[in-house]
């Protein structure tokens, strides 16, 4: 992986911090599935998985997506991107439904990793470079994100 650019605390960073705090987790649930460990802690943490990505996809898909699709003019950038949220959302139902105990459970979250760790690279690499390069406020929308995001995991955890 190549070296990190400087942090310019915008909303790309903020994003980005998102995908690497879930592929940290993701890793962790890699080692806990090859080592056989027990089915609550693996269920607890793929639920955590499962929740952080459910609300960066949401700040996304509310925020970040429809600004930069109006900054950016890339429409098939953004369209690839909606339709692979709807494809992890659609695993993510999935896991979430599961108890860690059944089969092809550990595979699916082992296999959401993989997809999201696609999907990332496509927006670093890709989106937010364009957005980066556009007229976006990108340090303007960071308060608005880190809003919508304590309001959905606050929501998450009362439901819980």
């Amino acid at each position: 992986m190549s070296k990190a650019p400087a942090k310019k605390n915008d909303a790309v960073d903020l994003l980005d911090a998102d995908h690497v705090a879930v592929k940290k987790l993701f890793t962790e649930f890699k080692k806990l599935s090859e080592a056989g460990a027990p089915e609550e802690k693996r269920k607890a943490l793929a639920d955590k998985i499962c929740m952080e990505l459910t609300v960066h996809a949401e700040i996304e898909e509310q925020i970040f997506y429809p600004a930069a699709r109006a900054a950016i003019n890339d429409d098939d950038l953004l369209n690839e991107a909606e339709v692979e949220h709807a494809s992890a959302k659609e695993l993510i139902a999935q896991i979430s439904a599961m108890s860690a105990g059944e089969e092809l459970f550990d595979a699916k979250v082992i296999v959401l990793g993989e997809y999201i760790d696609h999907h990332v690279e496509e927006e670093r690499n890709e989106m937010f470079v364009k957005a980066r390069k556009s007229e976006l406020d990108l340090k303007g929308m960071v308060q608005e994100l880190k809003t919508l995001k304590e309001e959905l995991m606050a929501n998450y955890e009362v439901s819980a």
